[in-house]
């Protein structure tokens, strides 16, 4: 059965065209998503998140079970409201899931899980958090907004009680607080995002996202859908679980290395097959592709390196850049940046020469380097 956010009564009246995503009746658009991306980079839109999981764990060991849970290091957060990114591993070291946690006290964490992932998400933290008698609870009361953009912080902070405003104000990025609406609300402020340009992430009481949505609309904050999420994710060179990693699939491989501790004494799930694979050397690589020809970089196209055959994941024509991009993972071995010629890709038949660049490929508005 699909699954509705409690904001999908306002989508449709809104005009949005509707899609399944994991499950959930979720706005592709609401006319035109080339508007709506760049409607982020240069003001500020929202995003309906509510279909997101609030995981809270509770307990005096809390620490002491992320420290084994996850390959990033909890022990970075140290002050109340710090977030962290990281994966969530198997034995084998392929990923479960990507999260953000929340450190709020010693004995209480936040989480915030994929939507497509909630159910095993929550068998497997369930399963291990016993030995720990962590006490897992997922929060289904609660909606979420993302506000991004240039504008996007000064948008959600004009809507905060004056007492609430400077302190969110001050937030860096990857942190939180909570904090209360002009009308009394207790909301959950976070600097995060997933689309490269600055904003928050606002966990409100379900009964009252839609209000809060309207008074951001009112605000002047516009509309987007999960197509424009999508090209601006990908621009910010950010990976979508189950496109471009999944349980087969090590941080080494998805280019999230950077994510990965691998600190004296800790030995967190996936732990062995890691030091395994990074002893050995990953067989596979994620780059970056640039395709200056006319086209669209699409998933599961054939990928041709002097290495051998890899595939496109995630791809799409880049609004901001004005030519296709896309991640790709492919035979593990050195490729020069820049030139087109290196690599190709196989679209219909035909093999077509694309760049490989560092991503991000845009952030804050901005093209990269070599882009």
């Amino acid at each position: 059965m699909t699954q509705k956010t409690i904001l999908n009564d306002t989508h449709r009246a809104l005009g949005a065209k509707m899609v399944d995503f994991g499950g959930w009746d979720m706005p592709i658009h609401y006319g035109s998503q080339i508007d709506e991306h760049h409607q982020v980079r240069r003001d500020a839109g929202m995003f309906d998140v509510s279909h997101m999981t609030v995981v809270d764990l509770n307990g005096a060991r809390v620490r002491e079970f992320l420290r084994h849970l996850v390959a990033n290091s909890v022990d970075k957060l140290q002050k109340s409201g710090k977030a962290l990114y990281t994966a969530m591993l198997n034995p084998q070291g392929g990923v479960i899931d990507d999260l953000i946690i929340y450190f709020m006290d010693e004995s209480w964490f936040r989480l915030v899980v994929n939507a497509a992932t909630r159910d095993k998400d929550l068998a497997w933290i369930s399963a291990q958090a016993k030995a720990f008698e962590v006490i897992v609870s997922e929060r289904p009361e609660f909606g979420m907004v993302a506000v991004q953009g240039p504008n996007a912080r000064a948008k959600v902070i004009g809507l905060l009680r004056e007492e609430d405003q400077a302190p969110v104000s001050k937030l860096v990025r990857f942190s939180a607080r909570a904090a209360k609406t002009v009308d009394g609300v207790e909301v959950f402020v976070a600097r995060t995002g997933y689309t490269g340009e600055d904003g928050f992430e606002v966990i409100v009481p379900e009964a009252q996202t839609v209000a809060f949505w309207n008074a951001l609309l009112a605000a002047g904050v516009k509309p987007a859908g999960l197509g424009a999420r999508d090209t601006l994710r990908l621009e910010a060179g950010m990976n979508l679980y189950g496109q471009d990693m999944d349980d087969t699939v090590s941080p080494f491989e998805a280019a999230l290395a950077w994510t990965v501790v691998l600190d004296d004494g800790r030995d967190f799930i996936g732990r062995s097959a890691l030091e395994a694979q990074q002893a050995a050397g990953s067989a596979r690589q994620m780059i970056g592709l640039v395709m200056d020809d006319k086209g669209v970089l699409r998933h599961g196209q054939k990928v041709l390196t002097a290495h051998g055959e890899g595939e496109i994941l995630s791809g799409t024509f880049s609004p901001s850049i004005g030519k296709a991009i896309a991640f790709a993972r492919v035979p593990a071995g050195d490729i020069p940046l820049g030139a087109a010629g290196n690599v190709r890709v196989d679209i219909r038949g035909k093999e077509i020469p694309v760049r490989v660049v560092k991503f991000p490929f845009v952030r804050d508005n901005t093209i990269q380097p070599g882009i």
